[in-house]
């Protein structure tokens, strides 16, 4: 997952507005958002070479997403596939707390992980205070530490917030505000040491080149009655491909503060 923008407790009836995209080689084998049948109460994609997931939810109100933190300048030592972060802390009980102690964050190579135990939303990395609890609004994560403002980011977190004002929100809409592929003049682009050529081509919010591109779009939204809608749309290189979109309620009754904003 490389982009993730975000609204919670922003709406009256909405604990959690979310749509991602997980960009990722076109040749890796995925296994697209369902109900795993050796886990049933485990909503999620799975990466099928690691086994780990990059977004996924469970029935009592669980939620993780992850993207990578990109620093061409560091080299990659992960001893463990940082998908194994969402679902480890998917298939556990700890607090969100208790899960930054219970987990050995050094294994893994640079991550931006959001963690929702039912009662707070909280953002962790291995680039950044390890745990930060998320404040009520819209926010992001590219593949920068958490609400780091570069020009994709900014825009989807724009767009999201018109969708909401306006009254437009949809698992479609938020499926769509994903899709751009506008590109950023050099001048506006991250400095994360890899080459320009590639920093431009991975500045948009959707990509598409040769052999990488965006593989999935997800749009959760999660009322704070526990009414829960997922939509996700798969593309390969050659577009789009599979739609699918599941309802369901939630297990249990989640925290029902909310903001303005």
């Amino acid at each position: 997952m490389c982009l993730i923008v975000f609204a919670y407790n922003y709406h009256p009836d909405y604990r959690l507005i979310l749509t991602a995209n997980r960009d990722e080689f076109y040749h890796r084998p995925t296994r697209p958002m369902q109900y795993w049948p050796d886990q049933p109460q485990l909503l999620a994609g799975q990466d099928l070479e690691q086994g780990g997931t990059w977004l996924g939810l469970t029935r009592n109100g669980r939620f993780s997403a992850l993207t990578n933190h990109r620093d061409g300048r560091r080299p990659q030592q992960g001893i463990l596939s940082r998908g194994n972060l969402p679902l480890a802390f998917l298939l556990s009980n700890d607090s969100c707390n208790a899960f930054i102690r219970n987990t050995a964050i050094d294994n893994f190579d640079g991550f931006n992980q959001l963690i929702d135990d039912g009662d707070q939303l909280c953002y962790l990395s291995n680039r950044s205070e390890p745990l930060q609890p998320v404040p009520p609004g819209i926010h992001g994560i590219s593949n920068a530490v958490f609400d780091t403002p570069w020009p994709k980011l900014e825009a989807r977190k724009a767009a999201l917030k018109t969708c909401i004002d306006a009254g437009e929100l949809s698992g479609e809409n938020l499926i769509q505000l994903m899709a751009d592929r506008e590109t950023y003049p050099d001048t506006l682009l991250p400095d994360t040491g890899i080459d320009i050529e590639l920093e431009r081509r991975l500045s948009s919010s959707f990509i598409h080149s040769d052999n990488y591109g965006t593989r999935a779009t997800t749009a959760l939204l999660i009322k704070h009655n526990g009414e829960v809608e997922v939509v996700e749309q798969n593309y390969n290189d050659q577009g789009a491909t599979g739609r699918r979109s599941i309802r369901f309620r939630l297990e249990r009754e989640l925290n029902r503060e909310w903001s303005a904003g």
